[in-house]
């Protein structure tokens, strides 16, 4: 994996400093909640440009609390709307050039059919303007890898790809992540590494967990070797040093 393509999230502690250590970029989590680009923006902000500098390049992940870009109702689609370019300014602001947003699915809420097609109109609705950044969907609560590849071809715009989320695939879906990765590979732009014993999402080190890491590392170099790549673990220091072992 090459060391340019590799981001660490912030929502691990340590991530600014094992960045900065192994030349990584950072994966911006601090507006996965979107009140913080509102009343609590003076100190997110100001925390964020710390952790920044000295580092070359991030990511942003975008928020996700009560966000649905596949919403029926059209003013939740407009909330949607209205936060998701707010984080985009943020994001340029901050030199990301790739932003993460959540594609949204509640298979308690959704049926399938609304979920694509919904999604699809709020997608090519919203690229009418150009966004400046790549956006990357992903899977969360997903439980075959079909949806959101039917959303992205259906919005059939390059500036929109897929996020695969390994640790979510790996806790939510019917499906392996190894299938999922082979029917994604012409539309993935970006990875979420971390593991699982399959039962919840834990955000566990790469080597903790039932997902074959090597393996399918193994094979997205071959499949995406332009692909980016963040470990989204709660410690980045010790998923980094498996990661490099030889």
């Amino acid at each position: 994996m090459k060391k340019e393509n590799i981001y660490l999230s912030t929502i691990a502690a340590d991530a600014a400093k094992v960045a900065k250590e192994y030349g990584f970029g950072l994966e911006i989590a601090e507006y996965c909640t979107a009140w913080n680009m509102d009343d609590k923006f003076p100190e997110t902000d100001a925390m964020v440009r710390e952790k920044l500098t000295g580092i070359r390049k991030s990511v942003f992940h975008g928020p996700f609390n009560e966000l649905f870009p596949c919403a029926i109702d059209p003013k939740a689609r407009i909330l949607a709307a209205d936060r998701y370019r707010q984080a985009i300014r943020l994001a340029k602001e901050y030199g990301a050039d790739k932003i993460v947003i959540h594609g949204g699915y509640n298979p308690q809420i959704y049926y399938p059919a609304w979920y694509v097609e919904q999604s699809v109109l709020f997608w090519k609705d919203f690229l009418k303007e150009d966004p400046g950044v790549e956006i990357v969907l992903e899977n969360v609560l997903e439980e075959t890898p079909d949806m959101l590849l039917e959303i992205v071809k259906g919005v059939d715009d390059k500036r929109l790809r897929l996020c695969l989320d390994v640790g979510h695939v790996n806790a939510y879906s019917k499906v392996s992540v190894m299938e999922w990765l082979e029917i994604w590979t012409p539309y993935l732009s970006h990875f979420h590494l971390h593991n699982n014993d399959g039962s919840w999402d834990t955000h566990s080190v790469l080597n903790c967990g039932s997902i074959p890491m090597r393996e399918l590392l193994a094979r997205s170099e071959i499949l995406c070797p332009n692909a980016t790549f963040t470990l989204e673990v709660m410690g980045a220091a010790p998923s980094v040093r498996w990661l490099l072992e030889e």
